[in-house]
């Protein structure tokens, strides 16, 4: 199924899809520096059609409204982490070294800034009430939301089971779901464990204190 944008571009005729792909990038635009300002995620529709500079008329031809457009910076914030991230990992040398990366910048990228906002903490950070709201309200939306981290962490773990890092018998589909559910909710959730946040924002310890966990369980092994 098409992306929320791709849908909402596909309402254009062909000859004015290039427009029609900046009408939508200027909606998305107004919509993150609302976020990232006093509104949060509780801007208007009117908000962002006068930021945008466009009509209200033009917001409707291309969302149906503000749930979709949420859906659309979702994904968006989304495929820009994965892609970031993809970039990151293949600087390891090894799968499980590739996982091990994974599992701590995404947490750290997860971790809700000790700082002024900036626009790139804005595209990570500023959907994380949604998504989790989407997660439990709408679960087939959530999982194409965040399909490219999905299929991304996928293949990290296809490779460290074909150069023999993990155990064998492993569902790795099930284990990426769970890995990026405990990334997620771990960054988030700290402070059910009384954990303090580092000085430097970035939760480096407790990422580590994740992957241990993640990569040797509870229990000793003979």
């Amino acid at each position: 199924m098409a992306s929320w944008r791709e849908q909402a571009v596909a309402r254009s005729v062909d000859p004015v899809r290039a427009r029609a792909e900046k009408r939508v990038q200027r909606f998305l635009d107004a919509a993150l520096e609302l976020i990232a300002g006093e509104s949060g995620k509780d801007f208007t529709v009117q908000e962002v059609v006068r930021k945008s500079g466009q009509s209200l008329r033009s917001f409707y031809q291309n969302f149906s409204g503000k749930h979709e457009l949420l859906l659309a910076l979702l994904e968006e914030a989304v495929y820009s982490t994965a892609s970031r991230l993809r970039e990151t990992v293949a600087e390891e040398p090894d799968a499980l070294s590739r996982l091990r990366r994974f599992t701590v910048e995404y947490h750290r990228l997860c971790r809700p800034p000790t700082e002024a906002r900036s626009q790139r903490s804005v595209e990570i950070l500023g959907m994380a009430d949604f998504a989790q709201q989407l997660l439990t309200d709408d679960p087939k939306e959530a999982s194409r939301a965040f399909a490219p981290m999905f299929v991304l962490l996928e293949e990290i773990l296809d490779e460290a089971a074909a150069e023999g890092s993990m155990r064998a018998g492993l569902d790795q589909r099930a284990t990426a779901g769970a890995m990026l559910q405990a990334i997620m909710f771990n960054s988030f959730a700290l402070a059910i464990s009384g954990s303090s946040v580092r000085s430097d924002g970035e939760g480096g310890e407790q990422a580590e204190a994740l992957w241990d966990l993640l990569a040797h369980g509870l229990t000793h092994h003979p």
